[in-house]
């Protein structure tokens, strides 16, 4: 759910930490990934630039998924879970510029339901622990395994890679958080507790008085969220600079996903997911953990720095002075030292060790199917241990580039 996009910074501390997980000798990447990177031997998806469509088993049947490898190294993957429900991958290409610099092998991957992969219309389909086994059977698809396996989560995806690290850590090396809290209903209480009141009170009046009344597809409702919040905690550029991918995957989400499971918009949460919260079951996350956070962003920076502290291994980054809210600039990085938190301990992550971020990669969808059937619904933590909304809905404000 919450952040559209998470760009430069988070390609950045991502690259980073999966470096610090590796022996000293990787520590250090070079600017020039080295010529294994680029050998596609032993790899069926070579003549497809990468794509592969995996057949995932639901109750509803057999559907296909997208995803796209870019890279090789036999000892760092990193599978990229987006944000949503039914965004795309297309926001999060961004890695494009720095993960191959770093020679790390990447997915990009289209949940079911996201615009590259199949769209079934049962809703039945649309619950966190379906998505889930959705995860390992892509896991297995792809051959990835303990000795290798990395899991990003940003937003929504988030949410997915903490539950599959709570059902299946034996198949993980290391797990990235990014801009999302270990609890809805904590995320929602930030949302009207902080970050409304900082809202103008005639704008925010009008969305609450648009969304009582089921209006939240007419025009003015996406204006007023977009001038008064999203480039305030989405990604705190003038909308009519967002970068394409972020765009195309605003253009391409599936609104009708997105706002069964997270509600209309990144102003708290109302959707199927309200009542998530994993925060009593971060102690028994034993795989070294990195969480990122934002000061602007929709999700509240102490709490990403508290999931941290509540894992067994866990680090958490935050920027001393970040402007670009959810979604990072490489301009906001340079120069800058950010504090790493290992539970109660605190490090320094220093800038040569944070690689850089940020760029496009389009890709043409394959023929997709639609299914139609019926419709179905669907703490406190532990003390510190010691250390070892995602994009929003379709709709393209007026004011944005089309």
């Amino acid at each position: 759910m919450q952040r559209l996009v998470v760009l430069a910074r988070t390609a950045v501390l991502a690259a980073a930490f999966l470096f610090i997980a590796v022996p000293v000798r990787a520590q250090t990447p070079t600017q020039a990934p080295p010529a294994s990177y680029y050998d596609h031997s032993g790899y069926p998806d070579a003549f497809s630039g990468g794509v592969k469509m995996i057949p995932i088993t639901t109750p509803d049947g057999t559907f296909r998924v997208w995803t796209k490898r870019v890279g090789n190294n036999p000892r760092i993957k990193v599978l990229l879970l987006h944000g949503g429900p039914g965004m795309t991958h297309e926001y999060l290409e961004a890695f494009d510029s720095y993960f191959p610099g770093a020679g790390i092998q990447y997915y990009y991957y289209d949940q079911l339901g996201s615009f590259y992969s199949d769209q079934p219309e049962d809703t039945k389909l649309w619950t966190l622990p379906r998505f889930v086994d959705e995860v390992e059977q892509v896991r297995k698809a792809l051959g990835l395994n303990r000795d290798n396996f990395y899991l990003y989560g940003h937003s929504w995806g988030g949410i997915l890679a903490l539950e599959y690290a709570l059902k299946y850590p034996q198949h993980l090396k290391g797990l990235i958080i990014s801009n999302m809290m270990a609890s809805a209903p904590a995320y929602d209480a930030y949302a009207h507790k902080v970050l409304m009141p900082q809202m103008d009170p005639k704008a925010l009046a009008e969305i609450l008085k648009l969304e009582k009344a089921g209006k939240t597809h007419d025009p003015k409702y996406m204006d007023l969220l977009m001038s008064h919040f999203y480039v305030k905690h989405v990604l705190r550029m003038p909308p009519q600079q967002w970068p394409d991918p972020v765009m195309r995957a605003l253009k391409h989400a599936n609104e009708t996903l997105y706002t069964l499971m997270q509600g209309p918009s990144e102003m708290g949460l109302s959707g199927r997911l309200e009542h998530w919260d994993v925060r009593p079951r971060l102690k028994d996350i034993a795989v070294p953990t990195l969480t990122i956070g934002a000061r602007y962003g929709t999700m509240d920076p102490k709490a990403m720095q508290r999931m941290a502290e509540r894992v067994q291994h866990g680090r958490s980054v935050l920027p001393a002075r970040q402007p670009s809210g959810d979604v990072r600039r490489p301009e906001d990085l340079h120069g800058r030292r950010d504090p790493v938190h290992r539970g109660r301990r605190r490090r320094t992550l220093s800038g040569k060790d944070a690689l850089t971020a940020a760029s496009p990669c389009g890709h043409a969808p394959p023929g997709r199917r639609r299914v139609s059937t019926g419709e179905t619904g669907c703490g406190s933590a532990p003390p510190a241990r010691r250390p070892c909304r995602r994009a929003g809905p379709a709709c393209i404000p007026s004011s944005a580039p089309r």
